[in-house]
């Protein structure tokens, strides 16, 4: 099987150079019986370098026709005209070397977001039944996502809206994949009922390793939709001056309303970092069983963070807020959580455990006082 050497922590009781977590289970009770390979067990590999063209058609033209996909960073970032969409395609590895970046054709500009601020999005409602009908016939909800989308339209006389897709990839309905060592960029966060960063729907066995996800123009990375068993480790995310509202980076369940996720939606994120920018959801999860171990909080004036809602199991445990992070937790009717074992720079009242939650599988812990180092979170 192919893994590239980005680190190997054994010193923490388990070789994290290797799948872990929810990814390697089969079922909610068994544990580290399946394996993720990523099918590069069949050496069919191809090597793309960038053309400084949009890279769209051949990145989804390889996931295609090959099981590994090697992503080369040495001659310039990968520009994509709009999100790759994979559907049905099992066993593959998607990995980045020397550097390689994935980024929207698409970012929000300056005049863009001066527009939005002469139209005074960000005071607008975002509660439903306020917004209106745009001049493509599209019928919003949301007072702050109307004047948005037609702020932007009358700017760039876009009335398809085409920029909406601006995201870099969606695995839907495939199994058994990894994705290592990419930095994925998208145009700046807007309330625009817009694509990801990455999504993953009704995705299976799925580990997500040593990757840096920027500027989602919805979110950074959402899991949905009977998505299960996946494990998202040692990744950034992070917002820049691109983004101009809705820095809202990981959901799991995307919908109160789609109770096909129950019993699906088993998530463990382990020693990531959310970074500056980020506002909310790390995670927000619906009807999910999420595992958030180890993780760094360097998002100082967040509104929100770890969020479990209807149906959803939470364990979060050894993390590390830092300096400025002040919203922890919260909870909107989960069925159950667990928090242990954290530290806060700033004054907490941690709430009392809702029931037990416990995964099976086995796991490195680490004192979250050695997080900032073995993480080189930057000052």
């Amino acid at each position: 099987m192919l893994y590239m050497a980005f680190c190997a922590h054994a010193a923490f009781g388990q070789n994290m150079d290797r799948p872990f977590g929810w990814a390697c289970c089969s079922s909610e009770t068994s544990a580290d019986d399946y394996i993720v390979s990523g099918g590069s067990e069949k050496a069919d590999t191809i090597v793309l370098v960038s053309n400084g063209q949009d890279m769209r058609t051949a990145l989804s033209n390889a996931i295609k026709n090959h099981s590994v996909i090697v992503l080369d960073g040495r001659k310039g970032d990968f520009i994509v005209s709009s999100s790759v969409d994979v559907n049905e395609l099992d066993n593959r590895t998607l990995i980045g070397i020397n550097g390689a970046t994935i980024r929207t054709a698409f970012t929000l500009s300056d005049d863009i977001r001066k527009a939005l601020d002469k139209a005074k999005v960000r005071d607008a409602s975002s509660k439903s039944g306020t917004g209106g009908m745009l001049c493509n016939g599209a019928n919003v909800k949301e007072e702050r996502e109307y004047l948005t989308r037609k702020t932007i339209i009358e700017l760039t006389g876009d009335t398809l809206e085409a920029y909406r897709k601006s995201g870099v990839i969606n695995i839907k309905r495939s199994n058994n994949w990894i994705v290592r060592g990419l930095r994925l960029y998208g145009p700046g966060s807007c309330d625009v009922g817009g694509t990801d960063v990455m999504s993953l729907y009704s995705a299976t066995h799925v580990w997500i390793d040593h990757c840096e996800f920027m500027n989602g123009m919805d979110g950074n990375l959402d899991i949905t939709n009977e998505s299960d068993f996946v494990t998202v480790s040692f990744c950034k995310f992070s917002y820049d001056s691109l983004s101009y509202d809705h820095m809202n980076s990981n959901l799991v369940g995307g919908s109160d309303k789609n109770i096909k996720d129950m019993g699906k939606l088993h998530v463990t994120y382990a020693y990531n970092i959310w970074g500056k920018g980020c506002m909310q959801r790390m995670p927000m999860v619906r009807y999910g069983f999420v595992h958030v171990l180890n993780n760094y909080y360097d998002c100082p004036g967040n509104i929100g963070g770890i969020n479990p809602r209807i149906g959803s199991y939470v364990l979060a445990e050894g993390n590390y807020f830092g300096k400025g992070v002040k919203k922890i937790f919260r909870d909107n009717n989960s069925v159950a959580y667990t928090i242990c074992d954290n530290y806060y720079s700033e004054k907490f009242v941690q709430p009392e455990d809702k029931g037990s939650v416990a995964v099976p599988y086995k796991y490195g812990f680490i004192e979250p006082s050695d997080l900032a180092k073995m993480l080189k979170v930057e000052d």
